[in-house]
């Protein structure tokens, strides 16, 4: 049926055929190795993405600690501050009492309007 020439043809175009694939194969790269690279490349991916996680986490985490340390020097200074206006009322009220007693006048202020003004 097939001529000892045809059978060469045969064999010369497979071989043709078989060295084309391994041009090809080794210049674009044989797809195991394409596959063991892709591979690494997603281990070397999450291992990427998961310290990105890490740092924005740590990140955020040193972000509430200042936040909270500058809200505790702000309610530490507003309390001062309450602390100094209700000592300059104090301060304010026996000043008034002590001029209306030099006065010989009698203070109408009883406790319960001291504490009214103490309140507000």
């Amino acid at each position: 049926m097939f001529s000892i020439l045809d059978t060469l043809k045969m064999c010369a175009g497979l071989a043709g055929g078989l060295m084309l694939y391994h041009l090809y194969a080794v210049s674009i790269g044989y797809p195991s190795a394409a596959r063991q690279a892709r591979a690494g490349y997603v281990l070397v991916a999450e291992k990427s993405a998961a310290e990105a996680q890490a740092a924005e986490m740590e990140r955020q985490r040193n972000a509430a600690a200042e936040a909270g340390e500058v809200h505790r020097k702000r309610l530490a200074a507003a309390e001062a501050a309450e602390h100094a206006a209700k000592d300059t009322l104090e301060t304010e009220i026996q000043s008034y009492e002590l001029q209306i007693s030099e006065k010989n006048r009698a203070c109408a202020v009883t406790a319960a309007d001291r504490q009214w003004l103490l309140r507000h």
